[in-house]
């Protein structure tokens, strides 16, 4: 486990120094810029589309974040040689594989953690500015506490914070998934490509494995079945990590479902990371 973490904290130190948080900057401004068109709207609008469009640009700069790191760090160690002199010292290449994924992990922690940060600071911000609009339009007595109840009620809840998590394991899916592909491939870009139309084809299989059967109206044969199930677990159900949309609009989401998605996310990632250790284990260095 030492050998492990020492690579995790080596693979966040080079990738922090690649100055990957660039890109706070653009969701700071996206944060902002979201929170002033929607000044103008109904308070509950307001607090709806700044959650809408924080929660998919944190969901969005996730990905890129885990894919363009963990795309580079095979194909960049196997150029500088660095990954040999590593591999010679009593190193397996398991613990080679996970202290690299988990170095992503902790980058992609860090990276969600200050996202999160500027999001809940957005929020707050306009929440005191709606307040402020609606204790000079009611007064400080009972109507103008009841009315800003609702706004408190409308800004934040419980659920945000399972959404964020919901996030990171879904980030969490892609650097596994990107991991395996690295460990064959011999192109970063090949990498990001593949990655990027499975991240797409992850989302759209769903609705068409759906409207399929719905077309058929017929009960699937055994060998369909296999074949949808398999082409599931090639492709990952980013459909099911959609309840994070009901958490914006303000439905109930039951713990259940939190617990599911978290189990589904945890199941994906110890295949990828165990078919990319089987790659990586056979392949020639």
């Amino acid at each position: 486990m030492s050998r492990i973490t020492a690579i995790a904290s080596n693979t966040l130190l080079e990738l922090v120094r690649q100055k990957v948080f660039y890109f706070m900057l653009l969701f700071a401004a996206i944060a902002i810029g979201v929170a002033f068109v929607a000044s103008g709207m109904p308070f509950a609008e307001q607090f709806q589309v700044l959650k809408d469009a924080a929660l998919g640009a944190t969901s969005i700069f996730s990905f890129l974040l885990v894919t363009l790191a963990t795309a580079m760090i095979l194909p960049k160690e196997i150029e500088d040689r660095t990954l040999y002199t590593v591999l010679a010292k009593p190193v397996s290449r398991l613990e080679y594989l996970l202290g690299k994924l988990l170095g992503v992990y902790l980058l992609l922690f860090v990276a969600m953690l200050l996202m999160s940060v500027l999001f809940f600071v957005a929020l707050f911000a306009r929440e005191q500015l709606v307040i402020a609009a609606t204790l000079k339009d009611y007064g400080p007595g009972p109507d103008g506490e009841a009315a800003v109840a609702a706004v408190k009620a409308a800004a934040f809840n419980w659920n945000l914070v399972p959404a964020i998590l919901i996030i990171f394991t879904k980030s969490a899916v892609c650097a596994a998934l990107t991991l395996m592909l690295s460990s064959f491939a011999t192109s970063w870009i090949f990498t990001v490509m593949i990655s990027v139309v499975i991240y797409i084809i992850g989302h759209v299989q769903p609705i068409a494995r759906e409207a399929w059967l719905a077309q058929s109206g017929v009960n699937p044969s055994s060998v369909m079945k296999l074949f949808l199930g398999f082409t599931s677990l090639v492709f990952p159900d980013f459909q099911l990590f959609n309840i994070v949309d009901e958490i914006v609009v303000g439905n109930a989401v039951p713990g259940w479902m939190f617990g599911q998605v978290f189990a589904l996310g945890l199941g994906y990632v110890f295949i990828y990371t165990l078919v990319g250790y089987i790659f990586f284990s056979n392949r020639e260095l």
